[in-house]
């Protein structure tokens, strides 16, 4: 059994994804600080053929306190409309507008918890039922231990001997360190990915919400797999 472990973000980027599409059990880090200014909440959509920063607030956000305990702003009116308006043409709109509208106008503003939604429902959309999803805070681990750590004692508590990281991680975890605690280390390295954009020139990196206007179920599940793990 493999598994994963990322902060949950918004609709976030194929990539992001496809990591939780490589692995039997995806561990949203909701213990570890905000990254104010990042892309928590927050992340690009295909506006006049160009990425368009979109944001939902957070109030009060600040790198001093823990992902789970801060909320989302009740207001997304404006977040809704720009993404109807650009999108309204795509071939998928109806069916996806209708997950993203529930997820984003959720009463539960919490934000690990609307965030996770916004990952695990694409995998409910798609029909992928195989995965196992836990929150890091309902996990009983050395939360003062290194980063590397922390992950290799949440290995011991799933019975995990790989674990996969995003590319990111290459200059903070060393494979020989994870090797000798007992787990394997991988990374995982998105191939090139090119799908129609309508009459735009494609523009990469965009929030998973443009893969999914653009391409039907197939071809998302095929996206997931274009990844490579080193």
């Amino acid at each position: 059994m493999n598994f994963a472990v990322m902060q949950p973000y918004l609709f976030p980027y194929l990539g992001y994804y496809q990591l939780v599409n490589a692995v039997d059990t995806f561990i949203f880090y909701d213990d570890v600080t905000y990254i104010k200014n990042g892309y928590i909440n927050r992340n690009n959509i295909l506006v006049n053929g160009q990425a368009q920063r979109f944001t939902v607030p957070v109030p009060g956000a600040s790198s001093n306190i823990l992902i789970k305990d801060l909320n989302f702003d009740a207001n997304v009116k404006k977040t809704l409309k720009t993404i109807s308006q650009n999108y309204a043409k795509a071939p998928y709109f109806n069916e996806v507008y209708l997950i993203i509208e529930k997820i984003l106008t959720s009463t539960e503003r919490q934000v690990h918890t609307l965030c996770s939604n916004s990952i695990t429902s694409v995998f409910s959309y798609l029909g992928i039922k195989n995965k196992q999803f836990k929150f890091s805070s309902e996990l009983e681990y050395s939360r003062d231990s290194a980063a590397a750590d922390k992950l290799i004692a949440m290995a011991g508590l799933l019975n995990s001997k790989h674990y996969i990281n995003s590319p990111g991680g290459k200059d903070l975890y060393s494979k020989e360190y994870f090797s000798d605690k007992g787990v394997n280390l991988s990374f995982i390295k998105m191939q090139s990915v090119i799908y129609d954009q309508g009459k735009s020139e494609f523009v990469p990196y965009l929030s998973m919400i443009d893969v999914l206007m653009w391409n039907s179920k197939e071809q998302v599940i095929e996206l997931l797999t274009k990844y490579k793990l080193v």
